[in-house]
């Protein structure tokens, strides 16, 4: 396929629509089993939340490097919180030309898992500088929460499973995270290997990307990569590891990498709805493996883990922030 489906995803939000829901399963299961990206529409996140979003992130990143790095990832310990300047987060152990914060669901300090010392759990950081930045960030987290929490009952439904299948025994306490980043321009005479972000594959269940209109994301089809460009209104959703490991490859998790040549600073926005930490990844009951690695970007095939997903998701960011490890997973 030479562009990605669109799938208007309305239905999902209304158990009574047992037809529409129907039909937007099929579209999933057609797009996963395609190449595991597909665009979103009707996802109750309107252009108002979008635009504040894009507003005020690019606020942040307009602010002065010693004000950013009030908030930095290392001040925010076991939580794996804050920000992170160009080149501080890796991808195949090759720095990535992009600047980032990093959030997730914000637990208090007496919560259960806080207490425990779980990682990757704990309170977000924001600019003390920019209050509006925690205003519309939060009001897009609760949004592409609420979605990818209903487009979940469209992959159980597409697997013909009950609606709330994962819910019940994935999801019930979401790993939630959510990234905005920013790729300053390179320009169209930028080295080829000067990469946003190199080839890889994300984590967990699913991915709801929200960009701006400059692009830059690029998705590995089947017939060699292909642009995903961005749809005015729209979110991008791909697939994770741990959903291909489920389905036993039927769904896969698809390469992806992104390459700025606009000529402009580009804004984007993931939001990973992922397993509970401590849920164990089997592959459904009854679900035959049908691939291996197959060519993926890093030779490793997901369905040789065996392990809860918050082992698998410690396994990997360990790799992401090497200077961190210490201090978040010990």
């Amino acid at each position: 396929m030479a562009t990605l489906p669109v799938i208007e995803m309305s239905p999902l939000f209304d158990r009574v629509d047992a037809v529409g829901r129907a039909r937007v399963a099929g579209e999933i299961a057609r797009a996963c089993e395609a190449h595991g990206f597909f665009y979103l529409t009707g996802h109750g996140i309107d252009l108002a939340t979008l635009a504040d979003l894009e507003a005020q992130s690019r606020r942040f990143f307009a602010l002065p490097e010693e004000e950013k790095l009030r908030i930095d990832m290392a001040r925010g310990g076991r939580a794996w919180r804050g920000y992170f300047p160009v080149g501080g987060e890796l991808t195949s152990g090759a720095p990535d030309q992009k600047e980032g914060l990093y959030l997730g669901t914000d637990l208090a300090a007496d919560h259960r898992r806080v207490q425990a010392r779980m990682p990757l759990h704990g309170a977000n950081l924001w600019p003390p500088a920019l209050p509006e930045l925690k205003v519309a960030a939060e009001a897009y987290m609760a949004g592409a929460t609420r979605a990818a929490a209903a487009l979940m009952e469209g992959f159980s439904i597409s697997l013909s499973l009950p609606d709330n299948y994962f819910r019940d025994a994935y999801t019930t306490e979401p790993t939630v995270l959510f990234r905005i980043f920013n790729y300053p321009a390179q320009g169209l005479g930028a080295d080829a290997g000067s990469w946003g972000v190199g080839e890889h594959t994300d984590y967990g269940l699913l991915t709801l990307l929200a960009q701006d209109r400059f692009g830059g994301l690029q998705v590995k089809a089947p017939g060699g990569w292909i642009e995903a460009p961005p749809i005015e209104g729209a979110l991008v959703c791909n697939i994770g590891d741990m959903l291909e490991r489920l389905t036993g490859g039927r769904y896969r998790s698809t390469p992806h990498r992104v390459r700025n040549v606009s000529g402009h600073d580009r804004l984007s926005f993931p939001l990973f709805f992922d397993p509970d930490f401590n849920a164990r990844m089997a592959p459904l009951p009854g679900v035959a493996i049908t691939t291996g690695a197959d060519g993926r970007w890093d030779g490793a095939s997901v369905h040789d883990f065996d392990g809860t997903y918050g082992d698998y998701l410690l396994s990997k960011v360990a790799k992401v922030f090497p200077n961190l490890v210490d201090e978040a997973l010990t």
